[in-house]
């Protein structure tokens, strides 16, 4: 089999249109979460790196920015097509590093050039847009309006979805006519560096994307750079703070796309195979590791027998295995912490004496992280499965005896990223939906992202919102000039 070379990188540290060698102390050791085995040992970059990088983005701004937008949208669509041409390498280095399973690394690929083929179509027509005319009611005077990229960004993003997630700020941000410096995850730090090998081979302007690997000294560097003029970060809670109060110093813009803990409500009237499809997608895709996981479950007390029986017996029989072999439904953890992180759950849950219908522990003991699909029923709202982000595998259920009990029990949470109705009555499904306080719902569908949709949340979930043209409005500046009639 020939050798991935998305998987033998001897150079990270893209600055200024080439691959160069890092200042960083250390290299990172890429694992397969599927053996615990190394995949690879990388360099990495360091704080003077991120400072060369951010002098790249500032340099390469005004030119980008002058630019043409549907000569910029040429360029998302080149990226595009970068992406498409690499598709079994992306597809093999999300496998091989992340664990997922075929068809959810095929989506990740297929959802990062879908989303750049989207912003090329609203940067297409971005500078006939410009210059809108406002009439000032009652006054000698008239303006009018344009919006312009808000400058050079630093970026930072999650290991859970690497690809997508980078192909959200990015696209956007070209789009809009801003430059950027990503700072890759250093549990997962390889496949977005295949936009530096297309940047390269497409010729991109020298400095318009730059990315830099490494640890924690990236990110902080990074939180920190004078260049840039917003920061864009998607993990934590915990870091997205610690990025807040960094870039808070300068009182620039900050865009946060943070945790979850969201709740699926099924209704007694729902479709079984639905609900069923919907809640096991919801909380066992990529093996839990989603923002958006839906791992509370309030289902009408008239259903809550027959749904359980559903799931559990799903469940036990999901193929929890490498991704490489082809039953493989759902995958390992992609990281040693998380999974010591998720047992620590698991292990917290029994001491509680919680009703564990099924799962509750690792597959079994050896280098792999793979986690059981697991359920509790009837969990108290007051234990830390119900409340905390768990970030794998773990389903929490509890009854609900009226529409109005769900809701309360839906939006007790700090957090409103996501949320989920299955009901059979179109009109309660909506009252439902409208009820969730959370920046996005699906209603009798599993969870699907378009690039045109709205992704963000409200409460401790974020700041901003990522896709559609909120994505791309979010890395532009209004402008309203005024003169006389």
């Amino acid at each position: 089999m020939t050798q991935n070379p998305l998987l033998s990188r001897t150079k990270t540290v893209f600055i200024n249109g080439d691959w160069r060698d890092g200042s960083g102390a250390a290299p990172l050791k890429v694992m397969n979460p599927s053996t615990g085995e190394v995949v690879t040992e990388i360099p990495t970059g360091g704080a003077s790196d991120v400072e060369a990088a951010a002098k790249a983005a500032a340099a390469a701004f005004g030119p980008w920015k002058a630019l043409p937008s549907a000569k910029r949208a040429e360029y998302l669509r080149a990226i595009a097509k970068g992406l498409g041409d690499r598709h079994d390498q992306l597809v093999n280095v999300q496998m091989t590093v992340s664990g997922k399973p075929r068809i959810e690394s095929e989506i990740d690929v297929g959802d990062a050039i879908a989303c750049f083929e989207y912003y090329a179509s609203l940067a297409d027509g971005l500078d006939a847009r410009q210059d809108a005319s406002v009439a000032h009611a009652g006054g000698d005077h008239v303006g009018r309006v344009r919006h312009e990229p808000v400058g050079p960004v630093g970026m930072i993003v999650p290991w859970n979805f690497p690809l997508v997630t980078s192909a959200w700020k990015l696209a956007p941000a070209l789009a809009a006519g801003c430059t950027a410096v990503v700072k890759t995850s250093e549990m997962t730090p390889l496949i977005e560096l295949a936009y530096g090998d297309i940047a390269a081979e497409i010729g991109l302007p020298a400095g318009v994307i730059n990315f830099v690997t490494g640890a924690a000294d990236v990110g902080i560097a990074i939180s920190a750079a004078p260049e840039f003029r917003k920061v864009s970060f998607t993990g934590s809670n915990m870091v997205g703070a610690l990025v807040m109060q960094a870039v808070s110093k300068r009182c620039l813009p900050v865009a946060l796309e943070l945790g979850g803990k969201s709740p699926i409500i099924v209704t007694e009237d729902a479709d079984l195979d639905t609900a069923l499809d919907c809640v096991l997608g919801g909380v066992f895709y990529n093996a839990g590791q989603m923002c958006s996981a839906t791992s509370r479950l309030m289902v009408h007390q008239n259903l809550e027998a027959k749904l359980i029986e559903g799931l559990v017996e799903r469940s036990k029989a999901m193929q929890v295995s490498s991704p490489f072999d082809e039953s493989c439904e759902m995958g390992p953890i992609t990281t040693r912490q998380q999974f010591t992180k998720i047992r620590e759950y698991l292990d917290g849950a029994k001491a509680d004496d919680l009703d564990c219908v099924v799962g509750g522990d690792a597959l079994a003991e050896g280098p792999g992280n793979f986690i059981a699909p697991t359920i509790y029923r009837n969990v108290p709202s007051d234990n830390r499965i119900w409340r905390e982000e768990v970030f794998g595998p773990v389903l929490a259920t509890t009854t609900f005896a009226s529409d109005e009990e769900a809701l309360q029990i839906a939006n007790d949470t700090h957090y409103g990223l996501v949320g989920s109705v299955v009901c059979g009555d179109p009109a309660r499904g909506k009252t439902l939906c409208d009820g969730i306080e959370a920046g996005q719902i699906w209603y009798n569908t599993p969870q699907i992202v378009y690039p045109d949709s709205a992704w963000g949340g409200f409460k401790a979930s974020g700041i901003g919102r990522e896709l559609g043209p909120w994505g791309l409005s979010g890395f532009q500046g209004v402008k309203h000039v005024t003169a006389p009639c």
